[in-house]
């Protein structure tokens, strides 16, 4: 039978829950008429009755009643839906099992939940013949689970390489257009409300890493375990980095990378060398994008703000319409999630590469050879060498290799850096291959 009304719990009230209430208020005539039903937020979990909060003044008429008691909404046989907004980690779990145990549907936003115990809550779901809905966990507003899932489901993926993590981008983006350094730029975001005033989950990688493992294991069909995703941070990129890329053709970009191949998945996150004519290389300030390949539909780019209350209100509301119709004509699928099985993780020394590296060296002959002759003996060829600055007896040198085993170019590193004329090692950073 179809329902008339479907009432939704919302755990939590904070940037996206208030982004997810202003928009099923202001487009409820249109979800409506996509859905055939009249859907409506009732109860809202908080932490605080006496806060005030400006999202309340402006709907006032929506019935919308406030509670710290999450069992108001996880028990209430009234509410259908589950949408958890919250951003935690053992709190979200425990509030969206109950949730599944008591027959709901869920959705989440939350990315580190869904990439650390994805496959647990998955498992849950199916027993009780309910689903998770978890689109804005990745790319905020822009469509990525749905389509791996659905419109890309007849093709193997190949590989997604992406800008995933706003933060990064951002602070990379100003460091190239207006040559700000690192802190400068990192202030700036942090100002705009780009970065977390403690922005180490974002700068290291692991924000990346974490919608990564969700987009790899619908990519390839993969129990993904977050902790074997390769990550390193953008902290040591500095403008004479940027300015070299700039000089080769290419600018620095974040990259969180998935790759299948015959040995098993690659999966990794970090500063890389994009070339300018490349898609992700004009994805700029705190825009995201997703490049994926796959042997039907070729190349294809997803590209949006990847965060903010009203982008990502708008995949988390999305969700909410497919849970409606799935309630209305009684579809009780379990998650394809719990399908999928664990695919061996290859080392990144066992990985192939293409490096940039900056060092400083004495002003002297022979230093080239020294160092051409260390990369010899590991098999390591240079593409590129351009030494433009000197000082003090000191020569800034950058290298650019070709394709070389992780591990051999690693080893030779060791060996150039034994080397009396060599005065430090400045920069490593890998570089995506020239189309």
């Amino acid at each position: 039978m179809q329902r008339q009304v479907i009432n939704i719990g919302l755990l939590g009230l904070g940037t996206v829950g208030s982004g997810v209430l202003q928009l099923i208020t202001n487009n409820r005539s249109e979800i409506t008429a996509k859905t055939g039903v009249k859907t409506q937020v009732t109860k809202a979990l908080v932490r605080s009755l006496d806060k005030k909060r400006p999202i309340l003044n402006r709907y006032k008429n929506t019935g919308l009643e406030l509670t710290t008691d999450p069992a108001e909404i996880l028990n209430d046989p009234d509410i259908d839906i589950v949408v958890e907004v919250m951003g935690s980690v053992k709190t979200a779990k425990d509030y969206i099992s109950q949730a599944l145990k008591n027959g709901k549907y869920v959705v989440t936003a939350n990315k580190d939940l869904m990439a650390q115990h994805g496959y647990e809550l998955f498992t849950l779901a199916k027993k009780h013949q309910r689903s998770i809905y978890y689109e804005a966990s990745v790319g905020g507003g822009i469509p990525l689970i749905r389509p791996l899932k659905n419109c890309l489901a007849a093709n193997k993926i190949q590989s997604l390489m992406g800008i995933i993590n706003g933060t990064t981008n951002y602070i990379l983006t100003q460091m190239t257009l207006y040559e700000k350094d690192f802190a400068t730029a990192l202030a700036e975001a942090q100002a705009k409300g780009f970065a977390e005033q403690e922005p180490s989950s974002d700068l290291e990688g692991k924000d990346a890493a974490y919608k990564l493992a969700i987009l790899a294991s619908l990519a390839f069909n993969s129990r993904i375990d977050v902790n074997q995703v390769y990550t390193e941070s953008i902290n040591e990129i500095s403008v004479r980095d940027i300015m070299y890329a700039k000089q080769l053709g290419f600018v620095i970009k974040l990259l969180a990378i998935g790759e299948e191949t015959a040995d098993g998945l690659s999966l990794r996150v970090h500063p890389t060398l994009v070339p300018t004519n490349h898609p992700l290389a004009s994805v700029q300030n705190e825009f995201n994008a997703l490049f994926l390949e796959g042997d039907a539909v070729g190349e294809v780019m997803f590209y949006g703000r990847g965060a903010g209350s009203m982008p990502t209100a708008s995949a988390v509301v999305a969700d909410i319409i497919e849970v409606v119709r799935s309630i209305n004509h009684e579809v009780r699928n379990g998650s394809i999630e719990t399908t999928y099985t664990a695919k061996p993780i290859i080392p990144m020394k066992k990985q192939t590469s293409k490096f940039y590296l900056r060092l400083k060296a004495a002003d002297q002959s022979g230093v080239f050879g020294s160092v051409a002759t260390e990369f010899g003996n590991e098999d390591v060829s240079l593409d590129l060498i351009i030494q433009n600055q000197r000082e003090l007896g000191v020569a800034e040198i950058v290298l650019v290799t070709h394709d070389v085993c992780e591990e051999k170019f690693y080893r030779a590193l060791e060996n150039i850096k034994k080397l009396t004329s060599i005065r430090n090692i400045s920069n490593i950073i890998r570089v995506l291959e020239r189309s």
